[in-house]
């Protein structure tokens, strides 16, 4: 269905090759998962399959690529809608139309479907999705996730042959990414569509997948088996850190498998571990704030405290509501009823400099923030404004993400990239208070990694109170202090994260899951109760 014949890349100004000499075949009905760092090309190896690279992008391609027989260079990408559908990583940079039920028919009403087989299609992808609720929807009023799965079901009322998805669950809660995976194998088994997935959160797809593409950086380029790739790979889910942990003989790529190697290890007995409990001066203080859109409640008599030093994680299912909390907080807007304070001050009084020292915020949306037309001038600015050593917002970026040419537009940065950019200028502000929503979108394993160390150290080493919101159940598991779960805008559970994971079935991260019952979130966790007893 897709090859791949000595395909190489290279992007003007660029000091290293995307992709070097890669051949391969996808054949038809097979789901393949492209994996790699944060901005090592695998968003442009996807848009090498419809031809959006080069002949939208730019760049320099040697070698060809053919979808059905047909070469993308003999074509322009229009001419391969009918065989490639498409779903990008910022779904709401896609949308033509308002409403819902509009956006899944306009690629049809654009090609002069029948007006039936129009209907048909659209109810059929409503139902697929669980999209009925949304159809009379404003998308400008939908969720992060709800967008995406709108996004999804656009491309797929085409009926594509391929369906090619740049990380296609990050701003999905876990039950709605298990949803969307189980349609997208059923397509592949049931209707033989071939389907490509750019993930970062591999705990989520592995299981899916056929074969595994690995950028590896510098145009290097594995392919094979999620066996065969995982087995020597850093970027690997916790369930293959956990399963080299233990010294397994195999790696295993589910739960299931994982959990049947380890039952001598569960049935052993190990010392209850303390949880510290943190007792400290309130920072932000939530009181019988409630919140409307027209006639839909978001926030339901919210009342909730976060304290200094403390790291708290908001989660739910897509539209519980924790976004509209978490502007609530920021002073993005007043709450229709209630009083929010944040270290004693109103919100929606603060401005200027005195905003940006109280309140460190980081949206759904990060490239909202940035306006300059290069990294290296986003980072001086934040040096300028805060009044810090030149190269300071420079040196923390490269800390998080190494290697990001400083002469890149922010907008030519990858989604990740473009992330630990914003997340950099406004850690180096250093401010009273972090609120971030869905901070790791985007990021590999290594990223997220010193992602959490840089959060860690800002809450403890200066006392300060970190509030995100996110669908990432492993960095929550790794991070988080204490839990507010959220669902239709309220709060149905307010503990420790091992409190709230743990009695969460859908919410569990992989290693409680595995582990179950004994009381261990992490791999950490587990080698720690090891060693307790060795």
């Amino acid at each position: 269905m897709i090859t791949f014949s000595n395909v190489s890349l290279i992007y003007p100004h660029s000091t290293k090759t995307i992709l070097e000499d890669l051949s391969f075949q996808i054949q038809e009905g097979e789901m393949v998962l492209v994996m790699g760092e944060t901005g090592s090309g695998k968003s442009s190896l996807l848009r090498l399959i419809n031809g959006l690279v080069p002949h939208h992008t730019g760049g320099i391609l040697a070698g060809d690529i053919s979808v059905d027989g047909i070469s993308t260079r003999s074509v322009k990408p229009g001419s391969l809608a009918h065989l490639v559908g498409i779903v990008g990583q910022n779904p709401i940079n896609g949308f033509v139309t308002d409403i819902v039920e509009e956006e899944l028919a306009f690629s049809m009403e654009a090609l002069n479907f029948a007006p039936d087989v129009m209907r048909k299609r659209v109810e059929e992808i409503l139902d697929l999705l669980s999209l009925s609720a949304l159809r009379n929807r404003s998308i400008a009023t939908l969720s992060g996730g709800e967008q995406q799965r709108v996004a999804i079901g656009a491309a797929l009322v085409m009926q594509p042959k391929v369906l090619v998805l740049d990380e296609p669950t990050s701003a999905l809660d876990p039950i709605a990414a298990e949803e969307v995976l189980s349609v997208l194998h059923r397509l592949v088994h049931d209707l033989s569509v071939t389907v490509i997935i750019a993930e970062h959160r591999l705990e989520r797809v592995i299981q899916f997948v056929d074969r595994i593409i690995y950028i590896e950086g510098d145009g290097e380029t594995s392919i094979g088996s999620p066996d065969e790739i995982l087995k020597n790979s850093e970027l690997v889910p916790p369930i293959v850190k956990l399963a080299r942990a233990l010294n397994l003989s195999e790696i295993g790529t589910s739960v299931r498998e994982v959990r049947r190697a380890t039952d001598e290890i569960r049935s052993r007995q190990y010392p209850l571990s303390d949880v510290a409990q943190r007792a400290d001066s309130p920072a932000i203080e939530v009181s019988d704030v409630s919140h409307s859109y027209g006639e839909k409640l978001a926030l339901n008599t919210i009342t909730t405290t976060i304290h200094h030093g403390e790291i708290v994680a908001i989660m739910g299912r897509n539209g519980a509501g924790k976004s509209t909390l978490l502007h609530s907080i920021v002073g993005l807007h007043a709450p229709g009823k209630g009083r929010i304070s944040v270290n004693g001050q109103d919100p929606t009084e603060l401005t200027g400099a005195a905003r940006r020292q109280a309140i460190g915020y980081v949206p759904q949306e990060p490239g909202d923030l940035l306006f300059a037309s290069s990294v290296e001038e986003e980072c001086a600015h934040a040096d300028r404004d805060n009044e810090l050593v030149p190269g300071s917002t420079a040196a923390l970026l490269n800390r998080l993400v190494p290697g990001i040419t400083t002469q890149a537009h922010p907008n030519d940065l990858s989604e990740g990239q473009r992330l630990a950019l914003v997340l950099s200028i406004v850690l180096a502000a250093n401010p009273d208070v972090l609120v971030l929503d869905e901070p790791t979108r985007g990021l590999d394993y290594r990223a997220k990694g010193l992602f959490g160390v840089a959060l860690k150290e800002y809450a403890k080493q200066f006392n300060r109170p970190v509030l995100l919101a996110t669908h990432d159940v492993e960095l929550v598991a790794e991070l988080a202090d204490r839990v507010l779960f959220l669902a239709e805008g309220d709060i149905v559970a307010d503990g420790t994260t091992l409190e709230v994971l743990l009695s969460s079935p859908a919410f569990a991260p992989q290693v409680a899951k595995i582990m179950s019952p004994k009381p261990w979130l992490t791999v950490s966790d587990v080698v720690h109760a090891l060693g307790d007893v060795s």
